[in-house]
């Protein structure tokens, strides 16, 4: 199970959508499902998951770098990002272990 889930993210943006919305933000492996992603959060932080969104980023832009030896063009890092929407009244905490 913690092989689909890579690390959660966070920043400004997702901070807000947990306040909010009880929204959380985790890079996924890429071939991980919906279903797989669900049942990964539920068993790993003993919550219930109501609705799993998911979305591909990078993979296709390329970032263009001046060098000494003239432009070299590099593709970005390409991941699956999903956004967890957990019932009302349950929460994860990621502090825990600061």
């Amino acid at each position: 199970m913690s092989e689909i889930l890579k690390r959660p993210i966070i920043s400004e943006k997702s901070e807000y959508f947990i306040e909010n919305n009880n929204t959380y933000t985790f890079e996924v492996d890429k071939r991980a499902t919906k279903v797989d992603i669900k049942n990964a959060v539920e068993s790993l932080y003993d919550v219930k998951v109501r609705r799993v969104n998911t979305m591909n980023l990078g993979g296709g832009k390329k970032e263009m770098k001046h060098t000494n030896k003239g432009l070299i063009f590099q593709r970005t890092k390409a991941i699956k990002k999903a956004m967890i929407t957990l019932v009302d009244g349950d929460a994860i905490d990621f502090y825990s272990n600061i």
